[in-house]
């Protein structure tokens, strides 16, 4: 976890090799800013109890949602965590008109009560997550995340851990099934696996290219004709894997209603089920009492501690994916932080009773998330492309 404080990047927060500048960033288009403007543009908004409301982005990207809410709220600050010290360096200097409003971290969103807790911020007013991919991920050719181009077999969003070249030559078919089946939702997940064993067996993988040819001879014809690139589930399964990317949503969802201060909101913009389904639970069993049917009163220690912002999951207009094609499969849920059990103390002013505090809601006992071990996720067609 490393901190680069005052909006800008500190000197090696990048790859030696890489010389990043915003200028030479690709074009970001933010998804359903217009969308995310409105939900928590109301969280930061200053009052003479809260002078300087926080706004915690966990998956800041190039900080296109970051910018333009700082901009329209000039009280608030920001804490901005990425995993990805190319995307911090180029966020730093795109923030870098906000100056002291603006602090980044290097960090797995995950790691969010750690940096909390370090900054001295238990409580904040505002968090956006916004999964998967960034723009800069997506576009920049030699990490290996595209299965359009030929490109080391690395998919790490951050500097360390295994990269995905490691995990198609040091796993066993079945592990390399189970990868490929959960986190994909690969029809043909046993027949690939065993070719990829068969493969590495004459030579190890070490470039996007040679698994892209070995998927297409894999996958029956009438299978790719219906069902998109042959190379597109496996590719997400692998970067989630590599990433650890379900593992980290489980933790971080009721980590960061926990961090909101009552009145606080979050917004969670995922864009396939695997990523949508624990957010829908997390909200949802937030937002539910834990009273006994039939308690004529609800006593406050089991009262909702959610009020649910969007009605189901908000998609992208048809004007916005015409602009940006990237936007089609997203997904947004919000939430608001109306009651806390732990303190007994309403705040003043608040609709209804809603004093300071957190405990985060869990989901509805016997219902798994997403990729746990021993469950099996619901169905998708994964959309591996998307940006922040």
């Amino acid at each position: 976890m490393t901190e680069h404080a005052h909006g800008g990047a500190a000197s090696g927060s990048t790859p030696p090799d890489a010389t990043p500048t915003a200028s030479s960033a690709p074009r970001h288009v933010p998804v359903m800013l217009d969308e995310i403007l409105a939900l928590l543009t109301p969280a930061l908004t200053a009052t003479s109890t809260n002078p300087h409301p926080v706004l915690v982005d966990g998956t800041l990207g190039l900080g296109g949602h970051s910018s333009a809410l700082l901009e329209a709220c000039p009280d608030a600050h920001l804490v901005g965590l990425d995993r990805d010290p190319q995307a911090l360096a180029l966020a730093g200097e795109r923030l870098a008109p906000f100056g002291d409003r603006v602090t980044l971290v290097e960090a797995v969103y995950d790691e969010l009560p750690d940096v909390l807790e370090r900054l001295g911020r238990p409580r904040v007013q505002a968090v956006l997550l916004d999964l998967g991919l960034s723009s800069l991920q997506i576009d920049s050719a030699d990490r290996g995340f595209a299965y359009a181009t030929d490109a080391p077999l690395d998919m790490r969003m951050g500097r360390s851990g295994p990269t995905a070249a490691e995990v198609l030559n040091t796993y066993d078919a079945r592990a390399l099934a189970r990868v490929l089946r959960r986190y994909g939702e690969e029809r043909f997940a046993d027949r690939i696996a065993r070719r990829l064993v068969e493969a590495r067996e004459a030579e190890p993988f070490e470039r996007s290219g040679r698994l892209v040819e070995l998927l297409r001879s894999a996958i029956p014809m009438a299978a790719q004709k219906s069902g998109g690139h042959p190379a597109k589930r496996t590719f997400q399964a692998l970067r989630i894997e590599v990433n650890g990317e379900l593992e980290a949503l489980e933790g971080v969802l009721p980590a960061a209603v926990s961090s909101l201060a009552v009145g606080g909101r979050i917004a969670v913009l995922a864009y396939h089920s695997l990523e949508d389904r624990p957010v829908k639970q997390v909200l949802a069993a937030g937002s539910a009492d834990r009273a006994p049917r039939g308690l004529p009163v609800v006593p406050d220690e089991l009262k909702a501690e959610l009020r649910l912002l969007t009605k189901g999951a908000q998609r992208p207009t048809e004007a916005e994916v015409a602009v940006n094609p990237r936007a089609a499969s997203a997904r947004l849920r919000a939430a608001e932080r109306v009651f806390d059990p732990r303190s007994p103390v309403p705040l003043a002013g608040a609709r209804g009773t809603r004093p300071e505090g957190g405990r985060p809601p869990t989901p509805p006992a016997g219902v798994p998330l997403a990729g746990a071990r021993g469950t099996r996720p619901q169905s998708t067609s994964p959309s591996p492309e998307h940006r922040r």
